[in-house]
């Protein structure tokens, strides 16, 4: 008997162990070694968003087992610069990050007003060339440094891309890590072994250099303007209404940038004003 109940007690231990190391593989955080799942969001999700989330996650996938970025840092990006792939560039052009003509691009275009009244954007076949393009425009020196981070670190992304120049807001990287874990994107980035990361940034550098040495000198802003967009951190007894007078925008407006399916708000949620 006492030996049956010492089997039980052991094979109770191992399990939990088991347990725990299962945990800490399946949910990384920015640094890849801390064995606890993201806090829940304070924000809510939308169908839209997730509807735009499935149709789309297995190109952010494939652009990141070639390149590195993770694909939850692109899902978020996407969703947040194509309004979930409602924006009229998304619609009309199949571009869902707001990329320009500059560079070497020869294929068809489209005028809207952005920086200038008649900029020109790039219209693309589909929306996989969109996403594709994305990653070429994160091709370059400015953004280098990116690419020695870990591709399952998302929060390390977030604060690069805001370092390296690609929004203005401060509160960018925050906006970012809101949605992914608002929406688990997390779930979609992978972890790589320290031989796979070396070659997949010997691929990297190769790449940059090549494209330094064969496009001609564009600035990245003649590309793709810095992300800029006013965002509001939610106070205390705030309400959807309050703040549209605040910044003179409508109530729907602000929910439909920020995937809101209703008018509950959380003291501190970060909420999209303008882009």
């Amino acid at each position: 008997m006492r030996f049956l109940l010492l089997s039980v007690v052991l094979l109770g231990l191992l399990g939990s162990c088991a347990s725990k190391k299962r945990t800490v593989l399946s949910h990384p955080s920015s640094s890849g070694t801390s064995s606890s799942r993201p806090n829940a969001s304070k924000g809510g999700t939308s169908t839209s968003g997730l509807s735009y989330i499935e149709q789309y996650k297995d190109i952010a996938i494939r652009e990141m087992n070639l390149y590195g970025i993770p694909a939850s840092i692109k899902l978020a990006q996407a969703l947040l610069e194509s309004g979930n792939g409602n924006s009229y560039l998304a619609r009309e052009a199949n571009n869902h990050f707001g990329i320009k003509c500059g560079g070497v691009w020869n294929g068809k275009s489209v005028r809207r007003a952005d920086d200038n009244p008649n900029d020109c954007f790039r219209v693309y076949d589909n929306p996989e060339q969109s996403f594709k393009d994305h990653s070429q425009f994160l091709l370059r020196k400015r953004y280098e440094k990116l690419f020695t981070l870990n591709r399952n670190d998302y929060k390390g992304w977030a604060r690069g891309l805001k370092d390296a120049g690609y929004a203005t807001n401060p509160r960018y990287p925050e906006l970012l890590v809101d949605l992914i874990e608002r929406y688990e994107l997390y779930k979609y980035d992978r972890g790589e072994t320290y031989v796979e990361k070396g070659r997949r940034e010997e691929k990297i550098e190769r790449v940059i250099e090549t494209k330094i040495e064969t496009e001609p000198i564009t600035k990245p802003e003649q590309i793709k303007s810095p992300v800029a967009m006013i965002i509001h951190e939610v106070k205390l007894a705030q309400t959807l209404y309050s703040i549209s007078r605040q910044y003179n925008v409508t109530v729907d407006q602000i929910k439909q940038l920020n995937n809101l399916s209703d008018d509950t708000l959380s003291i501190g949620q970060l909420l999209v004003i303008t882009k």
